[in-house]
């Protein structure tokens, strides 16, 4: 990657680097990124994180970095249902390689990982339940050092809009 910037950089490439400021984030997730991140990037962007990895890639990115993070959210106050559509979402992420071993490096055991995720590890990754609930959830990454969360509504039914439930989070995140 750091080669890849490089060239990104040099300015005989046959795309150079613009001649004013850059603000350039990358997306980030194990700690040499991040350290790139860090070096050479106004900060960075993640995916499928818990709150543990956003304090964590605050630390190495330090404080005046950018630091974005991704969170599905489904507003679903019923338990039974929200971890069913939860670990549907899920799902393959808990069956992809690369997937397995993130969570696995996020301090996930291997049983929780399997049969569709432990009630903890769904939990973690898709915020549900009521408004007031979610947004405290979604706070949680900001008091861990996100300067931004990116939120992925979950659970709307094919041919439907998360319109209402995007505005429905705004007004209350806003409040």
């Amino acid at each position: 990657m750091a080669a890849h910037l490089d060239e990104l950089d040099d300015t005989d490439s046959p795309n150079p680097a613009p001649q004013h400021p850059v603000r350039r984030v990358l997306a980030a997730y194990r700690p040499k990124m991040l350290e790139l991140a860090h070096d050479r990037a106004a900060g960075s962007q993640s995916y499928h994180v818990n709150v543990e990895h956003t304090a964590q890639s605050r630390d190495i990115l330090g404080p005046q970095a950018f630091l974005g993070v991704e969170h599905a959210v489904l507003l679903e106050t019923d338990p039974v249902k929200a971890h069913e559509i939860a670990r549907a979402h899920m799902h393959t992420y808990l069956t992809s390689p690369y997937n397995i071993a993130k969570f696995r490096r996020l301090g996930y055991s291997k049983e929780e990982i399997g049969d569709g995720g432990s009630d903890r590890l769904i939990d973690d990754f898709v915020h549900w339940g009521d408004l007031g609930s979610i947004t405290r959830k979604l706070h949680n990454h900001l008091d861990a050092g996100a300067d931004h969360v990116a939120v992925q509504v979950i659970g709307v039914e094919p041919g439907q809009t998360a319109l209402p439930q995007w505005r429905a989070l705004s007004e209350a995140l806003l409040s």
